[in-house]
């Protein structure tokens, strides 16, 4: 996997961090990631259908998923 610097990063007393990276490194991130492989689109074009139909759960935590 190839490095990445990052350009930016604030962090905000709310708990929250600010990212900014470059257009290219984030496809390039995303592509190690594997957010360009088609089993991965095919799935993300599924869980769409899914929460258009309203088959999802709200969760509040992870944790939630365990039993």
């Amino acid at each position: 996997m190839a490095s990445l610097v990052i350009e930016k990063i604030s962090r905000k007393k709310s708990g929250k961090i600010s990212l900014e990276i470059d257009a290219r490194k984030l496809e390039r991130l995303a592509a190690n990631f594997g957010f360009f492989n088609p089993e991965f689109l095919e799935a993300l074009s599924r869980s769409e259908k899914d929460f258009a139909c309203g088959n999802f759960q709200n969760i509040k935590s992870l944790k939630e998923l365990e039993s």
